[in-house]
């Protein structure tokens, strides 16, 4: 987690080729290409099938120059070392392990994987008058979130069982709508040097198992779980400031 805050805050920090002056750079509106990261905490029912995991995000937003108005879209890649649901715990033997099929012991592993994407809108509001670009930051969006159970495979020794399409049947490949709030500090310096954002995050989402059957239960799986994400995010943000005439683009 620190290596991946480390590499957004240099970044932040490369100074960026100006086509004006400093004091041109904040006006007009901007639009924003960003990457980040976050480290998040499972909740509510999320939590009884996986641990913590990382999230790593790309974006574009636009913010108006007056209002400072913030309307753009969001993703997130999930990934986790951790599941906590066995759910090929009916393929190990007494001792727990599973089979191949050359009768040898298979490593398999389970991950964490999964995704969120959405819209937002949102708004900055600047504690100073010489950093109108910089202040406090609240964004709320919605979109799909998905996770599910990533099966690997032992490359030098196949399972039956966990072929290709017998995977869908324990994945517990789940979705739906998700809502997305952020509350943090932004920066985007005068001078193009320091251009990032900090803060909590977190997604709510009423997901549903999309299979039809889970084999390890031999039913189909129809409730509906309320499932939490809670982080820390940090990105590191490029800007693209437009100006008073369509033509000047500074950033």
């Amino acid at each position: 987690m620190m290596r991946c805050l480390t590499i957004i805050f240099l970044l932040s920090a490369i100074s960026l080729p100006s086509t004006a002056q400093d004091d041109a750079r904040n006006k007009g509106n901007a639009i924003i290409f960003q990457i980040s990261y976050a480290f998040q905490y499972p909740s509510l029912m999320l939590k009884q099938r996986y641990g913590n995991n990382n999230n790593v995000g790309i974006g574009m937003e636009y913010i108006f120059d007056k209002s400072n108005v913030i309307l753009g879209w969001q993703s997130g890649y999930l990934f986790g070392q951790t599941v906590k649901t066995d759910v090929i715990a009916g393929l190990r033997t007494a001792e727990g392990l599973i089979i191949g099929n050359d009768r040898g012991i298979a490593d398999i592993q389970l991950y964490q994987r999964g995704y969120y994407v959405g819209a937002m809108v949102g708004k900055l509001f600047p504690l100073s008058t010489k950093e109108p670009r910089s202040g406090l930051r609240i964004t709320l969006g919605s979109g799909l979130l998905q996770h599910k159970i990533r099966i690997q495979d032992d490359p030098q020794r196949p399972v039956g069982a966990l072929s290709r399409e017998y995977k869908k049947g324990y994945d517990r490949l789940s979705n739906g709508l998700a809502f997305n709030g952020f509350m943090g500090y932004q920066v985007l310096s005068r001078d193009g040097r320091i251009n990032f954002y900090l803060g909590l995050e977190a997604i709510y989402g009423n997901t549903q198992n999309r299979r039809e059957l889970n084999m390890d239960t031999g039913e189909k799986d129809t409730q509906t779980y309320q499932d939490m994400l809670i982080g820390i995010r940090a990105g590191w943000m490029l800007p693209f400031y437009v100006g008073a005439r369509s033509r000047e683009i500074f950033y």
